[in-house]
């Protein structure tokens, strides 16, 4: 009995001092009150990873302003080539919605805090399938808006195109620059409609933008998929500790990556440059930013990138592509 009193003393102790303590005998945390293998990490606290302990959040996640783009009617942007399960493209994009809803959702529940706000941005999709968008969008927990890409608005600022599509993905893409520097707040999460999400995608990525962000004591970059492509060069790579898996440092990445508001108009003339013409890459000038911040990608992926089977930019290898896709039909 007491040994009993001394032990209760010393936890209250420790939790009044700001210390966790690991009972290794009976795999729990007393301070915590929680088995080991559960989450013992807080949100805009600490982040807590065995063996390697507590990391103090001195950089604390807010919001995040998630701009998705929609365009129903380009298969494949640039290419000839059919998707994975050569479906039409509307498939994709109620797929893509989907999975990021439900990780959202997901989120949501955990970290009821975080202010999540989702802003489509919808390229010409036709009355039928732009309904089908709005039907997935109903009874969601947190702010959802639907706005249509005005093409004339940037006709004198993008230089002509060879055709109107790579048109119509400049002009999106800086739309959804333009609307994120005047409406985020803190993060901001850029989103192409061929993506599938698994569900803890979006609280991963949350609590290892405030782990490895405190840790290192910047902003950063994220991009949620593992592109086949980052494995293609032998490229020398750090890899880091996030929430629950290991992330990478890359140095590319498409046009589907989370930062901050701060690093979006710190970076602006790179965001802006990218949209006024097609370059080779088309993310040669974001890319060039990662020669100064850090962007890092998840291992294993958090985003499938659904395109033709045998690009380089598109599935995560590991990955049962079948189940994920059934999962968000």
């Amino acid at each position: 009995m007491k040994k009993n009193i001394i032990r209760k003393l010393f936890i209250k102790l420790s939790k009044i001092m700001g210390y966790e303590i690991i009972d290794q005998n009976d795999f729990t945390s007393p301070t915590l009150d929680k088995q080991l293998n559960e989450d013992l990490s807080m949100l805009n606290e600490k982040s807590i990873v065995l063996p390697l302990g507590e990391v103090k959040i001195s950089r604390k996640v807010k919001s995040i302003l998630v701009l998705f783009r929609t365009n129903s009617n380009i298969e494949i942007w640039d290419q000839n080539k059919k998707r994975l399960f050569e479906l039409p493209k509307i498939e994709y994009t109620l797929r893509s919605l989907n999975s990021l809803l439900k990780s959202i959702n997901f989120c949501k529940e955990k970290y009821p805090d975080v202010k999540i706000k989702l802003i489509i941005i919808d390229d010409n999709t036709d009355e039928a399938n732009l309904n089908k968008i709005k039907n997935l969008t109903n009874n969601n927990n947190f702010d959802i808006n639907i706005t249509k890409l005005n093409h004339d608005k940037y006709r004198k600022v993008i230089k002509e195109q060879k055709n109107e599509q790579t048109y119509s993905n400049l002009s999106s893409l800086l739309c959804c620059y333009e609307f994120a520097k005047e409406n985020a707040d803190d993060l901001v999460f850029f989103v192409e409609d061929d993506y599938l999400h698994f569900e803890p995608m979006m609280e991963e990525m949350i609590a290892s933008y405030e782990r490895i962000s405190s840790q290192i004591n910047s902003e950063i970059f994220m991009c949620p998929a593992d592109y086949p492509y980052l494995y293609m060069n032998n490229q020398k790579t750090n890899i880091l500790i996030g929430n629950k898996r290991h992330w990478r440092t890359v140095n590319e990445t498409l046009c589907t990556f989370m930062t901050s508001k701060i690093f979006l108009e710190k970076y602006w003339d790179n965001f802006y440059k990218t949209c006024l013409d097609r370059h080779d890459p088309f993310e040669k000038y974001i890319n060039e930013v990662y020669k100064s911040e850090i962007c890092i990608s998840p291992l294993k992926s958090l985003s499938v990138h659904f395109t033709n089977v045998n690009s380089s930019y598109g599935l995560s290898p590991f990955i049962d592509y079948k189940k994920l896709w059934k999962e968000n039909e």
